[in-house]
């Protein structure tokens, strides 16, 4: 059985959360309480949860795109819980790729430009993110539809561009929230493999899922959050149950 509580921190960790609480409302139940774990280089850790356990709020404070009421958030060697706004989105921007469970592609981008755009805001050359942009999407098996609109992809190829998407500016850290959650089964699994490639090239990623099969493929470990609190002894099967079809819709950043 896998490890559901985290090990002390360690050198090689690229994510660190100790001691952290996050409350939204003064005098209201922490959506966090107390968390403490880590993630290290090259591991694809799932985090997995009833509805409403506190899955978002801990992605959100990873990403940066949130602040702890208390304990430290390290990414990458830098306390982000630390950086000003603009400090902490030039990190993300360069660190972090975020895979999203709706896609969250522009419409009226390409699927070129749309790859190209976090590595534009990064401050790259159009020149190398063009280039980079080519390479990852033939590597993703969508070459051929680099010109197209998102309006015109199947499920699993706007997923794979949201894949290139959160990959070009070559990322440590890959936070993906719930990227099987609005494909079908076949094309779910399609993409559980590719993220498992990506991970045997290297590529430390953090998923967030309902499904405890892909948990179960693809992660080293299971983080287990219920009640705003990291959790032992709870399997993958029994958070699938305690979180019922609610989890399934319920992402970071929704």
């Amino acid at each position: 059985m896998r490890r559901q509580q985290d090990a002390p921190g360690s050198p090689g960790d690229v994510i660190r959360l100790d001691g952290v609480t996050k409350a939204y409302q003064a005098g209201a139940q922490p959506a966090l309480s107390d968390v403490s774990m880590g993630v290290r280089s090259g591991e694809v850790a799932a985090i997995m949860g009833p509805s409403g356990s506190g899955k978002s709020t801990l992605l959100n404070l990873i990403a940066g795109l949130d602040r702890p009421t208390a304990g430290t958030v390290t990414v990458a060697g830098q306390r982000i819980d630390k950086l000003g706004e603009g400090a902490v989105a030039r990190f993300r921007a360069r660190h972090i790729g975020i895979i999203f469970q709706f896609f969250n592609l522009l419409d009226d981008l390409t699927v070129t430009d749309n790859v190209l755009l976090p590595a534009q805001l990064a401050g790259a050359s159009r020149r190398q993110a063009r280039a980079r942009a080519g390479e990852l999407l033939t590597r993703l098996g969508i070459e051929a539809q680099r010109n197209a609109y998102p309006a015109r992809l199947s499920g699993g190829q706007r997923q794979r561009v949201a894949i290139a998407r959160a990959l070009v500016n070559a990322p440590e850290l890959l936070l993906a929230d719930e990227p099987t959650g609005a494909l079908d089964s076949t094309t779910g699994q399609e993409i559980g493999r590719l993220l498992g490639e990506l991970n045997a090239a290297g590529q430390t990623l953090v998923l967030v899922t309902h499904d405890p099969a892909l948990a179960a493929r693809h992660a080293a470990r299971t983080i287990a959050i219920v009640d705003g609190r990291v959790a032992t002894g709870l399997s993958g099967a029994s958070l699938a149950t305690a979180g019922g079809a609610g989890a399934a819709g319920q992402g970071a950043w929704s």
